[in-house]
């Protein structure tokens, strides 16, 4: 009985032994041959080269270009190749994959609520992450004195390291005839339409790129609603436009 239990188990260890064997032979006689005597070519430098570029000088030697990761960068330009490995003048065999890192430009940050702040806080939020305070301008609202009611950026808009956000600061009531209404949410030709009903005008547009929002939505409002003003005031918009072609901001008077 245990002859014939110990029949099977031989065979699967005469099979597995024969199948190492034989990779064994493959290894020894045809891949590492292969991987030694496989030519070999010299890693060139392609930091501070163009995306494109650089897959093209590297194609040319040979190798396989992949970009690996995006990084902000200040010394390079968007686009440009900040790093590669293997690094430059490294010898390699030829269809070695290089993996590149790619300067995604100067970094950038999400504008802060500054509404409801005093000037010393929002400057205080602001130079927390990079950056400055701008034109503080004194205006009469509804909101106690001294307090931000408004600012020159809605919350979250990229804007670049160093770059500065202007706000409006209450000073007390104003002495205006008309209430400025809420145009928040609105679209730009609703908010035209309530202006005129108001005896107001249209301001300044700041468009702001948006991947949530309908283009032309209204974001922000300046002065903000609930201030009085006079007949015929201008008031300032920030609206949406498509967020496909990126984060620059554009105004139009």
């Amino acid at each position: 009985m245990k002859k014939i239990l110990q029949k099977p188990i031989v065979k699967k260890i005469l099979i597995l032994f024969a199948v190492i064997v034989g990779f064994l032979l493959l290894l020894d006689n045809v891949i590492l041959p292969y991987y030694v005597s496989s030519p070999e070519t010299i890693v060139p430098n392609i930091v501070g080269f163009t995306e494109q570029a650089a897959f093209e000088r590297l194609l040319e030697a040979d190798l396989d270009p992949v970009i690996s990761d995006t990084t902000f960068d200040l010394k390079y330009a968007k686009g440009t190749i900040v790093l590669q490995n293997p690094k430059a003048d490294q010898v390699v065999k030829v269809g070695r994959r290089v993996h590149l890192y790619l300067s995604g430009g100067e970094p950038v940050v999400r504008v802060p609520s500054l509404k409801g702040k005093s000037i010393r806080d929002a400057k205080l939020s602001l130079e927390r992450i990079g950056l400055k305070l701008g034109l503080v301008d004194e205006l009469p609202s509804g909101n106690p004195r001294n307090m931000i009611f408004d600012q020159q950026y809605a919350e979250g808009t990229p804007l670049k390291k160093g770059e500065v956000v202007g706000v409006s600061v209450s000073i007390g009531q104003g002495g205006g005839a008309i209430v400025v209404p809420d145009l928040i949410g609105m679209s730009l030709v609703e908010a035209q339409k309530i202006l005129a009903d108001s005896s107001l005008t249209l301001g300044k547009i700041n468009y702001q790129r948006s991947f949530s929002l309908l283009p032309n939505t209204i974001l922000d409002q300046y002065p903000s609603k609930g201030n009085k003003v006079n007949v015929g005031d201008a008031i300032d918009l920030f609206v949406t436009k498509s967020g496909d072609a990126g984060d620059e901001k554009d105004n139009i008077e």
